[in-house]
């Protein structure tokens, strides 16, 4: 799936977290995010380098766990 090469592992980065496309936003705090009634529009309003791809491979990435 296109959407899950945006989540990246990097040892480097964030303890070896699954993180959006190398930068250090973990799947797991978007995934909060979610959960706790955040929308998409305010997340990539929140983190002005994410898009909504971004969100959408998050999402792909808990689905696919």
């Amino acid at each position: 799936m296109e959407l899950l090469q945006r989540i990246t592992i990097d040892p480097q980065i964030s303890h070896g977290k699954p993180v959006i496309r190398g930068m250090r936003y973990p799947v797991e705090s978007i995934l909060e995010y979610l959960a706790g009634g955040d929308t998409i529009e305010d997340i990539l309003a929140e983190f002005e380098d994410l898009e909504r791809e971004d969100v959408l491979a998050c999402l792909a990435y808990a689905t696919k766990s």
